[in-house]
């Protein structure tokens, strides 16, 4: 599995990091994860393109997750592209529903399909998925990925490598659980240990809730400006009280697990 940071900013623009967004590929198999602003331009300079992912997993709803949802579809129907699914957590085709109602020339341009998951195991686009609710403003799913256990099954190999993606969430418990034993996870972690907020963590949380878990690496992520100029503080803080892997996530970059 390959994951492509497309968005590893925040709700505040900086020129530097676009809003989030995760492409991930398998073999043939091609998702993209959350769509915030600057993802498409992100997605078409990969060699996958916007043309070549017909699934949209959505965490939440909050507009740095979505803003580009409409310019997606947009671009694959102009690109020829009949078809688009999407699926996230509930409300997701209400969300749609009401964009499209905005946009009434982009009704019936595609093939839609508006899936609503929850905390549980799913399928989209070939890969095994988990979700779980996080601790956040608005309603929001984190998700563990996988392929489908049949296509395990055709390849000869019992398990594969594990990503999670915390989607946005205060750092908990429950979520570091979550993550156990996973090969890559991408956390948010939006501001530096000074910031008082709520439903993001600073380092220091999030390297206390990581103690004692096994996690190959870490990427932080949802940066806000404020973090500019503080990643090394910041992956000291958390280094203080977690002894694993913890590196900075930028624009462009790629990991490969399997």
């Amino acid at each position: 599995m390959r994951i492509t940071f497309l968005g590893t900013g925040s709700a505040i623009p900086t020129g530097e990091r676009s809003q989030t967004g995760l492409l991930l590929t398998d073999g043939d198999r091609r998702l993209l994860v959350d769509c915030g602003s600057g993802v498409l331009h992100s997605l078409a300079r990969t060699d996958v393109g916007y043309e070549g992912v017909s699934s949209l997993l959505l965490t939440h709803h909050h507009l740095d997750h979505v803003s580009d949802l409409m310019p997606l579809m947009k671009a694959r129907w102009l690109a020829g592209e009949e078809h688009l699914e999407i699926v996230g957590p509930e409300g997701t085709k209400s969300l749609v529903d009401g964009l499209l109602d905005v946009h009434e020339y982009m009704q019936d341009r595609l093939d839609l399909t508006v899936r609503e998951v929850g905390p549980h195991g799913f399928e989209v686009a070939g890969f095994a998925v988990e979700g779980y609710e996080t601790r956040h403003s608005m309603y929001c799913l984190a998700y563990r990925f996988g392929v489908s256990e049949s296509d395990a099954e055709d390849r000869g190999t019992e398990s594969r490598g594990v990503f999670t993606f915390s989607g946005d969430s205060e750092a908990f418990e429950g979520l570091a659980s979550f993550a156990e034993g996973s090969a890559i996870l991408a956390h948010d972690c939006s501001f530096p240990d000074d910031v008082d907020v709520s439903g993001h963590p600073t380092p220091a949380e999030l390297g206390e809730t990581l103690a004692g878990h096994e996690i190959g690496r870490v990427y932080l992520t949802h940066l806000y400006p404020h973090t500019e100029g503080r990643h090394e503080e910041m992956l000291e803080s958390i280094a203080e009280r977690y002894d694993g892997d913890v590196r900075i996530a930028d624009d462009g970059l790629s990991v490969t697990i399997s």
